[in-house]
């Protein structure tokens, strides 16, 4: 897969976590536990985006 596919990839994927990490928090009692990872995953996206980047 060429490198902007990945990244491309990547963005779609952090875009729809951030979505999904959104409706947990607007949950009246959201669950820390799904919190906490989709935001880990969503770092650990992150990371790689940069590491790609440059």
């Amino acid at each position: 897969m060429p490198k902007s596919d990945r990244i491309r990839s990547l963005q779609a994927k952090h875009a729809k976590i951030d979505t999904e990490l959104s409706h947990e928090e607007a949950r009246p009692m959201p669950n820390d536990g799904v919190v906490a990872t989709l935001k880990r995953e969503k770092l650990r996206i992150k990371d790689e985006m940069a590491r790609m980047s440059g």
